[in-house]
């Protein structure tokens, strides 16, 4: 005795994919010896409950229709009557039914809000991610630098990766690209195809990857000033580009306006006072040595959501509105899984409330419709957060497939994200092969692997010619392949000329 479903075949589950909530999902499953047939159909954290389903004996066998009431996570699997007694089919591999036991495993069904919709500027197009201390510099270098960094006149050197003296890895050194320069590559960007820049951090902060924020006002003074960004904006529309920004705000630096342990800004801050209206923003077992942090970097204090933070980014005259106001068309959120629910969703109405179709990405490292983080179950995608993610998944598929020419396993691994994700967070994807998390594109794909090297191999290590030569191959094919999938295709910068390095 056995049945037949294809959860992306259109003859057994219409619509394909997601569904948007109080619209019918209608289900066929072939199984022409069976007695009687139920969907069983399990919400997300919430009990199962049976939907029967009527014989077709035209098509040999049963059908049903299930309408979600509200956005959210289903698991479904069919329960089928035989002579012999009762079956449970669930999910096998490539969407085909199984038999199973009882406790599953179970199709997916994602459901989002009714009127979800998604930015249409993004779609179609191509990103390109800048960081902007190695992107290009557009004039002499400054004539002042705030203490504690170093600055470098070897525009091609490679950045301090080291520990110091006290086993600190600073990144204080800065080879000073900055808006200006990015301002002066919109022909070529422009030329390259490109329709968004992504920019990482370009907020004051003590370190060149500027994921320390040290004031959310104020533009580094090494990369200019605000009066450069909205030029930036302005001329970049002017060449029909999009300019979107990174959100880092799950935690903030040691170094600013509101740690303040350095000393650097006038104060107080929560360091350096119990009484600084900052002091709220952070948790502190031991005040002032000890508080909660990311992942253990104590120069990188975490904030607590439940307070004024929140009010600062996403209220009236906050940083939302103040860079989206002088022209960011959309925002990366920095570890997303880092923040709360409520807190993305605050994010997302301020911004949606000023330019409804502000795009708001999210860094998600894995299937960003059923992620669990930190023991809780995530709905970026479910309407009321993010309009899509960094796709990491369709990046390791990419990237595995060329290296192993297993095209099965990256069939499944594309299907199964456009069956999982909504069609238009699907289509606002940022596609990426290369970023700066990760190894240089042709050095991920020709390179030997660098599991268990240290930073000094890394910085020095580079391909042989016979391994470039293959490199560019292999990321002519992957790049092929990036544009040719549901999403937006984003460039890291200098991956188009074949840059390296781990």
């Amino acid at each position: 005795m056995t049945a037949e479903y294809d959860s992306r075949d259109l003859r057994f589950k219409t619509p394909f994919g997601a569904s948007a909530a109080l619209s019918p999902v209608h289900f066929f499953i072939k199984a022409p010896k069976a007695l009687s047939a139920a969907l069983a159909v399990r919400p997300d954290g919430k009990k199962e409950f049976l939907i029967g389903m009527s014989r077709s004996e035209r098509r040999g066998g049963f059908s049903c229709v299930f309408t979600p009431g509200s956005a959210g996570l289903y698991w479904y699997r069919f329960v089928i009557e035989f002579k012999d007694g009762r079956r449970f089919f669930g999910r096998g591999a490539r969407s085909m039914a199984v038999e199973c036991g009882e406790d599953g495993p179970f199709f997916q069904l994602t459901v989002y809000s009714s009127g979800f919709v998604t930015p249409e500027f993004i779609k179609g197009g191509v990103i390109y991610q800048i960081f902007p201390d190695r992107f290009r510099r557009e004039g002499p270098m400054p004539s002042h630098c705030p203490s504690g960094r170093v600055l470098r006149g070897d525009w091609g050197g490679t950045p301090v990766c080291l520990p110091d003296a006290n086993g600190k890895i600073l990144n204080n050194d800065f080879f000073c690209g900055n808006l200006r320069g990015v301002t002066a590559s919109l022909p070529y960007l422009k030329w390259l195809g490109v329709t968004t820049v992504y920019l990482n951090p370009i907020f004051e902060a003590a370190s060149s990857h500027r994921y320390d924020t040290g004031d959310y006002m104020r533009i580094d003074p090494l990369l200019g000033d605000e009066e450069d960004f909205r030029h930036l904006c302005s001329a970049a529309r002017a060449c029909g580009i999009s300019v979107i920004l990174d959100g880092v705000f799950n935690h903030t630096g040691d170094d600013s306006v509101y740690f303040n342990r350095r000393g650097r800004y006038p104060g107080p801050g929560a360091y350096q006072s119990k009484d600084s209206p900052y002091y709220s923003w952070y948790d502190f077992t031991s005040w002032p040595d000890k508080y909660a942090s990311w992942w253990g970097i104590d120069t990188l204090p975490a904030v607590r959501e439940d307070t004024g933070f929140t009010d600062f980014v996403a209220g009236d005259g906050g940083v939302l509105e103040h860079w989206t106001r002088a022209g960011a068309a959309g925002w990366r959120l920095d570890v997303a899984d880092e923040l709360s629910e409520p807190f993305i969703k605050r994010i997302r109405r301020k911004l949606k409330s000023e330019k409804s179709d502000a795009l708001l990405i999210g860094e998600v490292w894995e299937d960003a419709s059923n992620k669990i983080s930190y023991g809780s179950r995530r709905s970026y995608l479910c309407g009321e957060e993010l309009d899509g993610v960094m796709d990491y998944p369709l990046r390791n598929a990419i990237i595995d497939f060329l290296k192993s020419g297993d095209a099965a396993s990256l069939d499944e691994s594309v299907m199964s994200l456009l069956e999982n994700y909504p069609a238009q967070c699907a289509d606002a994807m940022m596609n990426i092969l290369g970023t700066h998390d990760t190894a240089r594109l042709i050095t991920a794909l020709a390179g030997e692997s660098a599991d268990g090297r240290g930073a000094s191999w890394k910085a020095s290590a580079s391909l042989s010619p016979e391994q470039y030569e293959t490199g560019v191959r292999m990321v002519t094919l992957s790049c092929a392949i990036q544009f040719c999938l549901p999403g937006v295709p984003c460039i890291y910068y200098g991956d188009e000329t074949g840059m390296q390095g781990y």
